[in-house]
Order: C-alpha cells, then sequence, then structure tokens
C-alpha cells in the first residue's frame, strides 16, 4: 500500500516538513537561542600566583592595566566572594585540584614550613586523592597541566613521579614541578627559608671561628687542648656545613627546573624564556586537541617573585616591576582567549581565571613593593584567616551558556571547581570520601539565590584560625576568628620581620571569645563585634561553635606530606637530568615569539 495513500496526504507531510526546516533556520538566526550546553564542553582554566584581588581592574584596580581579565568578567560572571582554602601555595592547589580541604589530604602543614620546600623531598599530594583531571580522563577528555605544580614529585626512588601531574590524571605536563623563587634568578636574596639559612650560617661561622681559636690558642700554648678534640670539632662543622648547603646553597638547581612529562628539559631554567614557553605549550594543547573534548589546566608563574618580566612590558606600569608583571599576566591571559576565540570554541569552553591565595605584603626589596595588594581586604599570603590571604579574583565566562555582566556576592571556593568541572563533563563526584567544593552552575546560571555553602572554615597549616557562616535566612555573613598572626612591626598589617605569619606558636594571638565580624557590613573586618554591641553574638558564636564540632567530627588522620621528614631535601629523590650531582640542561631553543 501507499505509505501516504493520496498525492494530497504527501503534500500536506511535506509542508511540514518545511515548516518544521523554517523553524529551525528562524532559531538559527539568534545565536542565543540555538547555543546550550554542550554535553562535554571543553574547560581551560587558569590560576595566577600570588595575585591580591586588589590588582585586577574588575576589582577596582584603576592604575594597573588588565583589559583581557576585565573583558572576561564583562562577558562572564565575577565572584566577589571567591574563597581560598589556604593563604599558600601547595595547600591551596592540593585544595583545587581534589575539593577537599588540605588537611584531610595531608597536605596542610604543622611546622613552620607551610609549602613543599624541594623538588627533591618525598611529601606530595597522595596518589590516593581523586583530582578532577583523573576523572575527567576517564571521560574521554584530554587532559593537560602547563605551569606550575608545587604538590611533589617522588616518594621513594628519583623516577617513580608518585606525586607527578601524569601520576594524577594529566596526560601531558610541561612547567615546573616547583615554584619560582628568588634563587631561580640568581639574586642575593634568598627567598626558600631565609631565616633559616640565615641561622644555619651563623652556627657555620660560630664553629668556624671556635676551630680558629682553638688552633691557634694550641699552636701558642694557650690552652692544653688535644688535636683530636680540635680535628673532631673541624669534623663536626664541616659536616654541618655540608648538610645545609649541599641543599640550599644549590636551590636554583635543584628546585629551579622545568619539565615535560617526566622528562626534565631545563636545570636550572632559563627565565627569560620561560613564560614565552608555557604560553606555547599551552597554546598548542588547544590548537592539538580542538576536535575532542579537553581540559587544560594553565597554573602560570606569574606574579611571584622574582616577578620575571619580558623586555617589552618593563617600565609599562604605574606600579614598577609588579605592575608590569601583572600585565604582562593580563596579556597572556588575552592570548589564550584569543585562540578559543580563532578556532571557534568559545561556545563550547567553560573559561575560570582565579589566584591561588591572596598578594604577598612582605614581599620587598628596599623601597620597592614587590607583592600583590588585596584592595579592601585585610592580611595577605600566609594569613590563613583575614581575608586579604584568602579572598580572590573569580571569573567564570562560558558564551550562550553563562549571562554576560552578573556579579555573584555569595560565598564560594576554588574547591567548588572540582564538582563544578566533574558534573559538566557527566563524571560523577567520590563518594568514598568527603568533597567540601558545591557545584556553582545553578547560581552562574541564576537558577538559585545562594551558594551550596553554609559554613567554610579557614585553616592555616592544620590550626583553623577562622570560620564563615552564611546566615542564608537573613543573607547576613559572620566571621569568627580563633587566631590571628602577630604583625611585625605592630601596626604594619603584615608579618616584614619573619617573611611571613606564621600559623602557630608565639607568632599568633589566641582569642576568647573569639573575635566576631559581619562581613555583609564590615568587610574589612575592622570593627570587632562583643556581646555588648551585637545582640545576636551569642546566638552566633553557639551555631559557629556546633558547627566547627560537626565539622571535626569529618577529619580522619591521614600522613602528614609537608611533616619535618617529608618536607627535608634527600639526594635520592631529587629530579636530576645528568649524572646526579651533575644536573643540568638546556635542552628548550625553540623559538616561541612566532606562536604568540
Amino acid at each position: 500500500m501507499d505509505l501516504f495513500h493520496t498525492r494530497e496526504n504527501y503534500e500536506v507531510y511535506q509542508g511540514k516538513q518545511w515548516s518544521y526546516l523554517n523553524i529551525w533556520l528562524i532559531l538559527c538566526l539568534f545565536p542565543r537561542t540555538c547555543v546550550s550546553s554542550p554535553s562535554k564542553p571543553n574547560f581551560l582554566l587558569i590560576l595566577a600566583d600570588d595575585l591580591g584581588i586588589g590588582d585586577v581592574g574588575c576589582y577596582g584596580n584603576d592604575t594597573i592595566r588588565t583589559p583581557n581579565i576585565d573583558g572576561l568578567a564583562k562577558e562572564g560572571v565575577r565572584l566577589n566572594q571567591h574563597i581560598a582554602a589556604a593563604a599558600v601555595c601547595t595547600p591551596s592547589r592540593a585544595a583545587f585540584l581534589t575539593g577537599r580541604y588540605p588537611i584531610r589530604s595531608g597536605m596542610a602543614s604543622s611546622t613552620q614550613q607551610q609549602v613543599l620546600f624541594w623538588n627533591g623531598c618525598s611529601g606530595g599530594l597522595p596518589p590516593n586523592e581523586t583530582t578532577f583531571a583523573r576523572i575527567l580522563q576517564q571521560q574521554g577528555y584530554s587532559t593537560a597541566l602547563v605551569g606550575k605544580w608545587h604538590m611533589g614529585v617522588n616518594c621513594k626512588t628519583r623516577r617513580d613521579h608518585c606525586h607527578h601531574p601524569l601520576n594524577h590524571g594529566f596526560d601531558y605536563f610541561y612547567g615546573m614541578p616547583f615554584t619560582l623563587l628568588n634563587e631561580c634568578q640568581g639574586t642575593d636574596d634568598p627567598e626558600l627559608a631565609k631565616s633559616l639559612q640565615d641561622k644555619y650560617w651563623l652556627y657555620t661561622q660560630m664553629i668556624t671561628l671556635a676551630v680558629f681559636t682553638l688552633v691557634i690558642g694550641k699552636l701558642a700554648n694557650f690552652f692544653p687542648v688535644k688535636w683530636k678534640i680540635i680535628i673532631c670539632l673541624a669534623i663536626c662543622g664541616l659536616l654541618h656545613f655540608l648538610s645545609w648547603f649541599s641543599s640550599y646553597g644549590f636551590t636554583k638547581y635543584w628546585n629551579c627546573i622545568l619539565m615535560r612529562n617526566h622528562d626534565i628539559t631545563e636545570q636550572p631554567m632559563n627565565l627569560n624564556r620561560t613564560a614565552f614557553n608555557i604560553l606555547k605549550e599551552a597554546v598548542t594543547f588547544i590548537k592539538r586537541n580542538k576536535h575532542r573534548p579537553f581540559l587544560l589546566f594553565v597554573s602560570l608563574l606569574h606574579v611571584h617573585t622574582p616577578l620575571t618580566t619580558t623586555e617589552k612590558f618593563q617600565g609599562r606600569s604605574r606600579h614598577g616591576l609588579y605592575g608590569d608583571n601583572v600585565e604582562e599576566m593580563d596579556w597572556m591571559v588575552g592570548r589564550l582567549l584569543n585562540v578559543i576565540d580563532k578556532e571557534s570554541l568559545k561556545n563550547t569552553t567553560l573559561i575560570y581565571f582565579a589566584s591561588d591565595h591572596g598578594g604577598s605584603l612582605e614581599a620587598r626589596r628596599r623601597n620597592s613593593q614587590l607583592g600583590g595588594w588585596n584592595g579592601i581586604y585585610k592580611g595577605g599570603k600566609g594569613m590563613g584567616g583575614w581575608e586579604g590571604g584568602i579572598r580572590v579574583p573569580g571569573i567564570f565566562k562560558w558564551s550562550g551558556v553563562l549571562p554576560a555582566g552578573t556579579v555573584i556576592d555569595e560565598p564560594t571556593s576554588l574547591m567548588d571547581i572540582f564538582p563544578t568541572v566533574v558534573h559538566l563533563a557527566g563524571g560523577a563526584v567520590p563518594q568514598d570520601r568527603v568533597i567540601d567544593g558545591r557545584t556553582l552552575l545553578p547560581l552562574l546560571r541564576g537558577s538559585v539565590r545562594h551558594s551550596g555553602h553554609e559554613f567554610m572554615f579557614h585553616y592555616c597549616g592544620v590550626f583553623l584560625h577562622a570560620v564563615r557562616w552564611h546566615q542564608k535566612d537573613s543573607g547576613t555573613v559572620w566571621k569568627a576568628h580563633y587566631a590571628t598572626p602577630v604583625f611585625q612591626p605592630e601596626a604594619s598589617g603584615a608579618c616584614f620581620r619573619r617573611g611571613i605569619c606564621p600559623c602557630f606558636g608565639d607568632g599568633v594571638t589566641h582569642h576568647d571569645p573569639p573575635l566576631l565580624f559581619n562581613l555583609s557590613q564590615d568587610p574589612s573586618e575592622a570593627n570587632p563585634l562583643s556581646a555588648d554591641t551585637e545582640p545576636l553574638f551569642d546566638t552566633v558564636m553557639r551555631r559557629i561553635r556546633k558547627a566547627v564540632e560537626e565539622h571535626h567530627k569529618t577529619l580522619t588522620p591521614v600522613p602528614q606530606q609537608l611533616s619535618p621528614y617529608n618536607n627535608i631535601w634527600k639526594p635520592w629523590l631529587q629530579p636530576c637530568c645528568g649524572t646526579f650531582p651533575f644536573c643540568w640542561c638546556h635542552e628548550e631553543n625553540n623559538k616561541a615569539d612566532s606562536i604568540v
């Protein structure tokens, strides 16, 4: 039998087909109507290093030029209360990748050394931690990390790479397994444990002086001391000197290296080419994977000291070398955004920009400020509770999906990237562990009014310094400080004499009752409240105290990755491109200018 029975039925059917086609064509004349959330979007995650929230134009800076980051905010969503899980690099980045407070993974320190100190130490992000990169890798994504890692390399041997990015879900890695330091530039201003190095050097001088005095006394018959004693003291002094100088004296060679996957390409690295090489690698990865879903984590070395800035940007800003470095960073962000546009990926790519923590207030050289500005917020890098150390820029853009020009004041966290990315990629958040991040997409799209965070716990190392309570029925954000750093000098607002504020000991002040602030009215944390000035003081403190008790119940003991043993230099774990200790190579001779 004829399928349409009659010619009239066939013409009716054909007319309907043309009507559907016309409707489809009309819809596609309006891109906002046609664009929907891709089943597997790409992800470009850009994380600056030590950038203050006040360093960016869209967050109020009108003297440093950041047009590309500002444009990202104008075309996307800007988060005004975006919080890092720690105020220093290693624990903050661990929380970012895992969606968990660093104390849960052992990446929070109980010593004065708050971050990993060596490529050749045994501490690092444990292999049993699940990163969003690993889940996306399992979902068929091509994954890459370009830039800074700073979460360990090896565990037991020089080539086991147990903490390496390739063991945490990244298919490709190019960059620094460590972090930038003044030592990488060869300056006479060491950054790695400067006070500790000064102490070791003082002890060495004292032992040398003692040996010299005993030798003179022995030869002049001033002291009836045996040569054996003098020789033993001299050997002890020599061993003491070698024990610390073999590590700290060669920091540039041990820590300032570049790797491609498991291979070392530069040791020590050439800072003059590093920024271009990192940008080239990121651009190349995007172009190489434009026809398949990808995750690219660009972990910038900017704007960490020593503020290596190319000649093109030197002297351009009104804020010296630091401002120059920020403007160069913004230019790099612009180049990444350009390649996304040129490859027609902007409608299928979620772009995220943030900083790992606040700007460093103590970073100075003579009268020059080499660290960031944290706007109206008190404190900075290394201060686990004060807003200036943990409130950072946070910007999302996804053309056609996220509403442009949106500003959100709700509390959000860098840890939220984990569940957000995992859900968008079609993966499942692990159910065998506590995930502290909350998915952000409903908030970003405007389908919900409040973030998923009621409480946030602000640690300095393993020590709880402050707690934030978002009282959703009133919209008020309260913050209680249990401990705050002792500034040196007292009214300076930073720990200039120490170089970075400590988390415990005589360098902090404990508060009982805690200092309470209403961040909704006092974001600068200038006016602590009391039972006499705030009627809700006791109610708020009881609720926060209960939340702390409940939070502590979720913590389980784990190996401490930043323990003194795990955080000392071990020669047998030191990555080396030659025969140890003769570690030097320069294989990066490529020209990046044509790419960028």
